[in-house]
């Protein structure tokens, strides 16, 4: 499938996106503390992100602070003037986070994988002209990453960025999520 993807950031040449925040926003004053240090840093980010949604492989443990969590992102970006963005996973997450501004949405592995919520995002998204950044899918299956990006891309969102954060692999490893870059390099 041939795409007319663009560069979901603008950015220097030769500069790596740079995106920094806490994983999981557990307390407003986490998420603004963690952004006050990171302005005191003087250096350029190009993106704030803040879990609030963290769906967990088990039950029972936390699995974000939800909604609330938004208010505290656009706090951030009217704060420090940091782009912010946000992982989501159906199509109230979606509508919520356009709601209150986030600049960029994110797809997380635990959503890539599963094609039906893809496409749930994507409906939600159709008319709308954000930046989607997707991580690829728990497992390494190139195909179902692609797929992830064809229907976001199929949406009409053409500001795309591919996250490769690892895979899940069985027994110990050095890593939480192993990289395999032969499949970052095939998503190109």
């Amino acid at each position: 499938m041939e795409m007319n993807i663009t560069t979901p950031l603008a950015r220097p040449e030769n500069r790596p996106i740079v995106i920094t925040g806490p994983c999981s926003a557990e307390t407003e004053a986490q998420v603004m503390k963690t952004a006050e240090m990171i302005a005191n840093l003087g250096i350029e980010i190009d993106l704030f992100r803040a879990g609030i949604w963290k769906p967990r492989t088990r039950p029972n443990n936390f699995e974000g602070i939800g909604f609330e969590g938004l208010r505290w992102l656009k706090n951030v970006r009217e704060t420090y003037g940091f782009k912010v963005t946000t992982e989501v996973a159906n199509t109230q997450h979606v509508f919520e986070a356009l709601k209150v501004g986030i600049d960029v949405l994110w797809l997380g592995a635990r959503t890539t994988v599963n094609p039906f919520s893809v496409q749930e995002v994507a409906d939600a998204l159709k008319g709308v002209d954000i930046p989607v950044f997707i991580k690829n899918p728990i497992n390494p299956d190139v195909e179902l990453w692609k797929g992830a990006i064809e229907r976001i891309y199929n949406a009409g969102i053409t500001k795309i960025g591919v996250v490769h954060r690892g895979f899940s692999k069985h027994g110990h490893t050095i890593y939480r999520n192993v990289p395999e870059w032969q499949l970052a390099i095939d998503i190109k």
